[in-house]
């Protein structure tokens, strides 16, 4: 986010992202410290990418607090709302932006197990942390989600991956008109092919070489790119 500008757009607010240590979450995590908020990142086990995040925020004289932890796991989703609160004061904007991916040569290969990880990461956490935080929401807070292109046409190569984010979005439609009479609007960014660590990490080397050169601009995009979407 070198050349973003921010304008105090977010100045007094607190952000929490969920799965904000790299990649998109970074983005934002640098957009929104740029726009004036204080920042919380909650991410799983990658101790220098979430400090690496903090730092970048901190340049920009905004606080940061890392929340180290699995969101698979229930009582996690509440804990780290329950932080943001006690060590950062407030909270007004919620970023769900974890997930987790596999490429699969055949739906035979998916094991119950990595299915339901999947959602547990990529749907239920975002459901248990949005439900944890509605209490210390107000009129005027925000809620967004992170969905996918492959949730909106499916993904044979990504299976379980595709199904959740496709489950992201209709939770996403189905909150925002339950929560629009609170004044808490409820949104959802889908972006296409992104460079992201989720890419290298869960993808046979070859497709990585060929990674977004489908879509019309030929290239995937830079998370900094998807970033103010947020």
């Amino acid at each position: 986010m070198c050349d973003y500008v921010g304008r105090g757009l977010l100045k007094g607010k607190v952000a929490l992202v969920i799965g904000g240590d790299s990649g998109i979450g970074r983005a934002v995590c640098v957009a929104f410290a740029k726009e004036g908020a204080d920042v919380a990142l909650a991410y799983l086990s990658e101790d220098a990418d979430a400090e690496h995040t903090a730092g970048l925020v901190r340049n920009e004289h905004r606080r940061c607090l890392s929340l180290r932890g699995d969101l698979a796991i229930a009582a996690h989703c509440i804990d780290v709302v329950r932080r943001t609160i006690e060590e950062l004061g407030q909270l007004d904007i919620v970023v769900n932006n974890v997930a987790t991916q596999q490429s699969v040569d055949a739906p035979e290969d998916i094991t119950d197990e990595k299915w339901l990880r999947t959602f547990d990461i990529n749907v239920h956490s975002y459901f248990r942390v949005t439900k944890a935080a509605l209490p210390h929401l107000s009129k005027g807070s925000v809620i967004i989600n992170t969905g996918s292109v492959n949730g909106l046409r499916g993904n044979k190569s990504f299976i379980e991956y595709s199904a959740s984010k496709g489950a992201v979005h209709v939770l996403t439609f189905s909150l925002a008109q339950a929560l629009m009479d609170r004044g808490i609007r409820m949104n959802c960014v889908a972006p296409g092919p992104v460079w992201t660590p989720l890419i290298p990490s869960t993808m046979p080397a070859e497709k990585v070489e060929s990674f977004g050169e489908q879509v019309p601009m030929g290239r995937a995009a830079d998370p900094d790119e998807i970033a103010p979407s947020y």
